[in-house]
């Protein structure tokens, strides 16, 4: 039997892009077992030149979608960006889900959420509607409940270390971020792995941290103050609207801090060791490595 094809759609993304590379340098997959599809392949002329297969795919062109599949056996659907415009993505989503059906892909690796049934998120009951989508779909499926990227820091850090104050509504509550590293690993992992069954990983951090504590770490290491500043929901959506924030994307980012609030983002699971066989990089590992990313924009 031979071994199967693997897909992943939006390659050009910074997390598919991610999961290629360790598919191809980590677990050593054959290039030729490889299609990587995005809306801009072109973007991806270097994974071309190594053997992997390019395809366009474009979730706003749900016709296309099924050919751009053909021929996958196990197939990673990476959750799109469509997020200033609600029910959007949930609708690509389903597209992709009756497309990998009809190119008879055996298996969906999906990236998920932490308690998308629950979560305070504005935009969990998109993850929600696709996990119901493939769990209806007949076709063998992998939920990878992908805690907050680490990552996800830049997009308060470096005007918040401009001004010394982190304004927040998130109050005590924890987040126990991950690394897009570690959770493209982890997804390249699920994609390549020989097992058919059904299962549902929530992949975590190895401790949540809150905004006083995140702040602390991050003006030691950047040697800058940083103090915390809290606010309601109401007041943090206000303050992003009169800073430009077009108000559906307010409510988005006000939503991170109420779904913190809640605990929604707090769990620390063993589920990322145990699908990679190792642990993911601790949050004081990947403070110092991306300093840059946090500082910058002044």
């Amino acid at each position: 039997m031979s071994a199967p094809t693997l897909l992943v759609t939006g390659a050009s993304g910074h997390l598919g892009r991610a999961v290629v590379r360790h598919l191809l340098d980590t677990l050593n997959i054959d290039p030729a077992r490889i299609i990587a599809t995005s809306r801009k392949p072109e973007a991806l002329a270097d994974l071309a030149a190594q053997g992997v297969t390019l395809r366009a795919a474009d979730f706003d062109r749900p016709d296309t979608l099924a050919e751009a599949f053909r021929g996958a056996d196990r197939l990673l659907l990476v959750s799109t960006d469509a997020l200033l415009e609600p029910g959007k993505r949930l609708v690509q989503h389903r597209a992709a889900v009756q497309a990998a059906v009809e190119a008879r892909v055996k298996h969906v690796v999906y990236t998920s959420l932490p308690s998308p049934d629950t979560s305070h998120v504005s935009f969990a009951p998109d993850h929600l509607g696709t996990e119901q989508a493939l769990a209806a779909s007949g076709l063998g499926w992998t939920f990878l409940r992908n805690a907050w990227y680490s990552e996800n820091l830049a997009y308060a850090l470096p005007s918040a270390l401009a001004s010394g104050e982190w304004v927040t509504a998130a109050g005590a509550g924890g987040v126990a971020y991950i690394a897009r590293e570690d959770l493209a690993l982890a997804a390249a992992v699920a994609l390549a792995s020989d097992s058919n069954g059904n299962r549902t990983l929530t992949l975590t951090g190895t401790q949540a941290l809150n905004a006083r504590e995140i702040a602390a770490k991050v003006s030691a290491a950047t040697r800058r103050p940083l103090t915390v500043v809290d606010v309601t929901a109401e007041q943090l959506a206000e303050g992003l609207r009169a800073h430009g924030f077009p108000p559906v994307l307010a409510d988005v980012f006000t939503s991170f801090d109420v779904a913190t609030a809640a605990g929604d983002l707090a769990e620390v699971t063993d589920d990322f060791a145990t699908l990679t066989g190792r642990a993911p990089s601790t949050f004081d590992a990947w403070l110092p490595a991306n300093l840059a990313l946090l500082a910058k924009a002044h």
